[in-house]
């Protein structure tokens, strides 16, 4: 079973550096983060071997957010090679995430 991967600080740009990443920013006191955890949960199985699915606590990974201008959460973004490609802003379905995921690969 895959499981999304943890960014801090420390890992951030080892793991965005190649192929497809989808990175959730998100804080344990937001509820429309708690809402698509599962649904994020679910994509990191679904993509696994095709792209990575990643989550960053933005309580404790504050310059993380500063860096990438994260005003609101849940803010998604979608990096192919280190660079970011696109962006979502809320919650949204599993399709529209997914949908996201597949134009990058």
């Amino acid at each position: 079973m895959a499981k999304y991967v943890e960014l801090t600080t420390a890992n951030f740009d080892a793991t965005v550096a190649e192929g497809v990443t989808m990175v959730d920013f998100w804080a344990p006191w937001c509820g429309p983060c708690r809402m698509i955890a599962p649904v994020i949960e679910e994509l990191a199985e679904e993509f696994e071997g095709k792209a990575t699915i990643a989550k960053v606590n933005t309580d404790e990974q504050q310059d993380l957010a500063v860096k990438y201008g994260i005003r609101s959460i849940p803010a998604i973004l979608f990096f192919k090679n280190g660079e970011v490609v696109d962006q979502m802003v809320g919650a949204a379905s599993k399709d529209a995430f997914a949908q996201k995921l597949n134009a990058q690969l």
